[in-house]
């Protein structure tokens, strides 16, 4: 017998929610008739249409920044992860091997490869 459901509440079945969507015609002309409208005034006094442009622009930056990404200067987890997986074996077999004078060696090792990674 389950102790825990003894102490928690059942949970109930999610209702499915749908909400319809209505086309009407006569509102869509009438939004695209006042988009027109103001588009004309705006070229009238003056104002250019940054509409087209702005969307150009953030469109070309999503790809300029994608391009620009190296990804090959930063390794990926993967290769990461393999590194400290062999790095943990080979103290492993090291210990196992050696015994405590692995771990001495490891204690050593650390902090010189702690300062010369950061010593920018």
């Amino acid at each position: 017998m389950k102790f825990v459901s003894l102490f928690t509440k059942a949970t109930s079945p999610q209702r499915f929610a749908y909400n319809p969507r209505f086309y009407d015609p006569k509102k869509e002309e009438m939004e695209e008739r006042e988009h027109r409208i103001k588009s004309e005034l705006d070229t009238e006094q003056g104002k250019p249409e940054d509409l087209t442009r702005k969307r150009s622009r953030i469109a070309g930056s999503f790809q300029a920044a994608r391009k620009r990404s190296k990804a090959g200067s930063e390794p990926n987890a993967a290769v990461l992860r393999s590194v400290i997986l062999i790095c943990l074996v080979l103290f492993l077999m090291a210990f196992i091997t050696w015994g405590k004078a692995a771990l001495y060696g490891l204690f050593i090792l650390f902090p010189v490869y702690i300062y010369l990674r950061f010593k920018k």
